[in-house]
């Protein structure tokens, strides 16, 4: 099936990602004509640098030409992130009694019959999720992936910073947030608000997911190499101390004493709509932490903070990046729900020089003395199968290039 005249990539990519009625033959036979339109379009090997690797947006743009990314609602232009796409709520939502996997022998919707307490729709009028409750949704967005490809999930960073934990599940999934190479199946949203309840529509945007194609190596060596070359923090590291990932501590000195250095959440605040932006005020849902003479920190059983690193951080325009535990025998408290750094992000090739990272941060059983300083999370960079054709930053609507100490973009700016 060839373009017709005068039809521009742009509405041709629009019509092939619309999928209402998928399993029929008409539809079989469309699939395989829009899949050589699009390898015409967007061939697979076009600039590549390498041939494994995370996906940049150009080559996400032509996984849904070939329908590898699939959508029962047309896929718009801003979902794209530099190497990643933000996926969407759907309608279907159902309360359940508690956290699951599915297992290699059973799917989503299996377990949701054994486990569903109600099922509710998704509206434009929304729907409220109530903080300490489990919650899934199906998502607009399912996966068709070739073998080789698979992908990764997270929250998005606006969802991390108001302590909604989410997590994406698969069918036959063993692990949350992972997608197994050749999947062929819908996708769905595990959500539980810990702190504040909120309200959510069919079309919200809550996790964004990254794909990948192999199984590139991501070695120390290659680590310390590209620190030399980019400076992918503004701090001296030896090179010793890169060891499966680069080290990122915590800033508990902010200004001096007194200075504000953190927050905490407020326990019993009004709900959050997800779609008000610059809305709320933060006072109403957090205390401000300031800077002791000893520059450390208590943090109590089960609450929320939101702190920042010391660090400024840079993710090369050919890499992305992936916060995780700097330790996962420091079980005492967690930090970052939200993991995904895009390329770009505090690079000087997007208008900036190095951006701090927001940490959110929940105790666990035991109070905790945190110090300024103290390593809590390492930073994990993985390469691109080529340059993306944008970049995290204001130009793409970013929200968080050249932050500070910033809550999430539902607050109004704090003083």
């Amino acid at each position: 099936m060839g373009a017709a005249v005068g039809q521009t990539p742009e509405i041709l990519w629009r019509r092939l990602n619309f999928d209402p009625e998928a399993g029929s033959a008409r539809v079989a036979a469309e699939e395989q004509a829009m899949a050589d339109t699009a390898e015409t379009l967007f061939p697979p090997d076009a600039e590549e640098a390498y041939q494994t690797g995370l996906l940049p947006a150009q080559h996400l743009k032509a996984l849904i030409e070939r329908r590898e990314v699939r959508a029962t609602l047309p896929i718009e232009p801003d979902q794209l992130q530099p190497a990643s796409i933000d996926l969407r709520l759907g309608s279907r939502a159902w309360r359940v009694r508690a956290s699951f996997l599915p297992g290699p022998s059973a799917s989503v919707q299996d377990r949701i019959g054994a486990l569903a307490m109600h099922q509710f729709e998704l509206t434009e009028a929304g729907a409220v999720l109530e903080r300490g409750c489990v919650y899934i949704v199906e998502l607009i967005e399912s996966l068709a992936l070739r073998k080789r490809t698979s992908a990764i999930a997270n929250p998005k960073s606006s969802i991390g910073r108001i302590d909604v934990f989410t997590r994406l599940i698969t069918d036959q999934a063993t692990e949350f947030d992972q997608v197994r190479a050749n999947y062929h199946g819908p996708l769905f949203a595990e959500i539980s608000p810990r702190t504040f309840s909120i309200l959510v529509r069919r079309g919200d945007r809550l996790n964004q997911i990254r794909i990948k194609r192999g199984t590139p190596l991501s070695s120390d060596d290659a680590m310390r190499r590209l620190h030399e070359r980019d400076g992918l923090v503004d701090t001296e590291i030896e090179r010793d101390e890169i060891r499966r990932g680069i080290p990122v501590t915590v800033d508990l000195t902010g200004d001096g004493e007194g200075s504000i250095i953190g927050f905490r959440a407020r326990k019993h605040a009004d709900l959050i709509d997800l779609r008000k932006l610059g809305h709320y005020e933060v006072g109403d849902f957090w205390y401000p932490l300031h800077a002791s003479r000893d520059r450390t920190l208590l943090l109590d059983p089960d609450e929320f903070y939101i702190l920042a690193s010391k660090e400024q951080v840079r993710v090369p325009p050919d890499h992305a990046a992936e916060m995780r535990a700097y330790d996962v025998g420091m079980g005492e408290f967690r930090v970052h729900y939200a993991g995904f750094f895009d390329p770009g992000f505090g690079h000087s090739e997007a208008d900036a020089e190095g951006t701090r990272a927001v940490l959110e941060v929940r105790s666990h059983e035991v109070p905790f003395v945190l110090a300024d300083g103290q390593r809590v999370v390492k930073l994990i960079y993985e390469r691109l199968v080529a340059r993306p054709d944008r970049l995290y930053g204001a130009d793409i609507g970013s929200s968080y290039q050249r932050q500070g100490l910033k809550l999430s973009k539902h607050f109004k700016p704090s003083n």
